[in-house]
């Protein structure tokens, strides 16, 4: 068995190219622009000719946005303004510990950009960042399929959190729908409790309007205090009407009688709100402009202490040519990485081995006849990483 999906070179000094963090505005900040669709078709186009092979075609990089999926992951946790986190670990009463875990869970979801995406994750990937006394490490642990895992912790507050997500993609017709499978946990330490959630589903939408948009139920579950959030996020009507554009909606309930206590209304884009359903009284648990807007980008604090498999520096060349529109040096980057990727996964083939992720043990099972990922950390406790997010 190896774990040398990407090679670690101590010798070479490392760089890595990072970008702002995906904004309200479903941007990668000021330093990158899509470029506009006709421009993107005629790249796409260039690339295919009638009868070409299009089992090995790699999609051009004026698709992507600099950045891996895996940041992108790893951002929607650490990446923000307000430290709701500590409102989780420190909220005086079991409701108000969930309804912070409500916030904080709603604060994972941005505006995304219709026609361009992130790259997908190479094996053995990682990527490591902190903000403040959070640190965030992610792998991705498989590649056919992708399963990305995630782990973080807080020492201060006393918090830990284990991640495993995966996607099921499906064409259906006027849109693609992306099932984002996987177990979140969030674990309050000092509280005793934990958290488990699910995520909604990313739908690209291509008639009538193009869009890109969170859809589905989420279920927050305590299992210690008995109580579960219920949420339901909606988007555009077929025939494009915004009655319910980015809107969630649902109930703070207690098991197992499952007796409302609070009703949720909102847009995670906006704010978020519960209702007190024995005395009216309404409080806003989620406010997106305070959360997720104006965020920081991530700098490289210990150069030395990067790893070769850190997606910053894995893409970087890549995140180069995309920032300068530079196509052809983005493509040819993105290429190289892709076709190194593939002669490793040969020579795995044909030596019999079997890829072993570093820093997370992964497991598989099947429940209702669908496999089901699971995943846990190889060390409990982790120290500040190279990557920071300034506060």
């Amino acid at each position: 068995m190896v774990n040398e999906g990407v090679k670690e070179n101590e010798e070479e000094e490392l760089a890595a190219v990072l970008t702002s963090p995906l904004s309200l505005d479903g941007d990668s900040a000021n330093e990158y622009r899509a470029p506009n669709l006709l421009q993107r078709i005629f790249s796409l186009l260039k690339n295919v000719r009638p009868g070409s092979d299009l089992t090995r075609f790699s999609l051009p990089a004026i698709f992507n946005i600099p950045k891996s999926q895996l940041q992108c992951y790893g951002e929607s946790v650490y990446c923000v303004n307000d430290d709701i986190l500590s409102r989780c670990a420190n909220g005086g009463t079991p409701l108000e510990r969930l309804a912070s875990v409500i916030g904080w869970s709603i604060s994972m979801y941005r505006p995304l950009m219709f026609g361009v995406a992130p790259y997908n994750p190479i094996l053995g990937e990682t990527h490591y960042a902190s903000r403040g006394n959070l640190n965030v490490l992610l792998e991705q642990v498989s590649h056919h399929p992708p399963v990305s895992a995630l782990h973080a912790t807080n020492e201060k507050d006393n918090i830990e959190m284990i991640w495993c997500q995966y996607a099921i993609p499906k064409f259906q017709g006027t849109s693609i729908e992306t099932r984002v499978l996987g177990k979140r946990e969030l674990r309050l330490l000092n509280k005793g409790e934990s958290y488990v959630m699910n995520s909604p589903n990313l739908v690209i939408k291509f008639l009538p309007v193009p869009d890109v948009e969170w859809l589905g139920n989420v279920t927050i579950q305590c299992r210690e205090t008995g109580l579960e959030a219920h949420l339901c996020y909606k988007g555009n009507s077929f025939l494009g009407r915004k009655g319910n554009y980015r809107s969630v909606r649902g109930k703070i309930v207690s098991s197992p009688e499952m007796k409302t206590l609070f009703e949720i209304n909102g847009r995670w884009d906006r704010t978020v709100t519960i209702e007190d359903i024995s005395s009216g009284k309404s409080t806003v648990i989620y406010n997106a402009k305070d959360v997720i807007s104006s965020l920081k980008t991530p700098i490289v604090k210990e150069p030395k202490e990067l790893w070769a498999s850190e997606s910053a520096v894995i893409w970087s060349k890549v995140n180069e040519g995309i920032l300068s529109k530079s196509w052809d040096k983005a493509n040819d980057a993105k290429t190289a990485i892709e076709e190194k990727e593939r002669e490793l996964a040969r020579s795995r083939m044909l030596k019999g081995e079997t890829w072993v992720p570093k820093h997370f043990v992964l497991s598989g099972s099947k429940e209702t006849g669908e496999l089901v990922w699971e995943v846990e950390p190889k060390n409990i406790k982790l120290t500040a990483a190279p990557i920071v997010v300034p506060l």
